[in-house]
């Protein structure tokens, strides 16, 4: 299964370092029956990129928390931190996804509650992810950080309802997220993260 786990530049320097994406369990988005039914689609390659585009919000809604925690938070954290949505693509087991309480994933036999919109697509990785998993890497470009760091200072509002607001989100989601292979990680997150 495809899983799309959504990181910082921070975290993607910190799992080039160690060789895995934290030690579990692991939030990650990837093509659940809910989100198939949510898109209304069959075509994988249509519904792997919602799965994606759900990870690249979750990827702003970790630069927004380590926004929020203030530069006391370590490398990476901050408003000067260099704010990029990352999300890394890799090949899991079948067996190695797990949906929370009230999603499924393929092969659950129970059908549950359905996802609500803010969980389409989310599954657990119960264990640790070792790097060298990763099918590519996918990161905004520097062209997006203007947008991105907007967005960021408006997600909570956004939250809240506030229209204007989800307008400049949307702003950092009109920005296409580009491929990287996994060789290309060391440049990256280059030797200062």
């Amino acid at each position: 299964m495809r899983v799309y786990v959504p990181l910082t530049l921070a975290g993607l320097a910190e799992a080039h370092r160690t060789g895995e994406l934290g030690t579990g369990p692991l939030v990650a988005y990837a093509v659940t029956p809910a989100l198939r039914e949510w898109y209304r689609s069959d075509d994988l390659e249509e519904l792997e990129y919602a799965a994606l585009s759900r990870a690249a919000l979750a990827s702003l809604r970790l630069l927004a928390d380590r926004a929020g925690a203030g530069a006391g938070a370590g490398a990476g954290a901050g408003a000067g931190a260099t704010r990029r949505r990352v999300v890394v693509a890799a090949d899991v087991a079948d067996d190695a996804v797990s949906a929370g309480p009230g999603r499924r994933v393929e092969g659950d036999a129970e059908r549950g509650a359905e996802d609500d919109a803010a969980s389409l697509g989310e599954v657990l990785l119960a264990g640790p992810l070792r790097l060298a998993k990763a099918a590519a890497v996918h990161v905004d470009s520097a062209d997006a950080e203007a947008d991105v760091s907007a967005a960021v200072e408006a997600l909570a509002a956004a939250d809240g309802g506030d229209d204007d607001a989800q307008s400049v989100v949307d702003g950092a989601e009109d920005h296409e997220l580009l491929w990287y292979a996994t060789q290309e990680i060391p440049n990256l997150v280059g030797p200062g993260l």
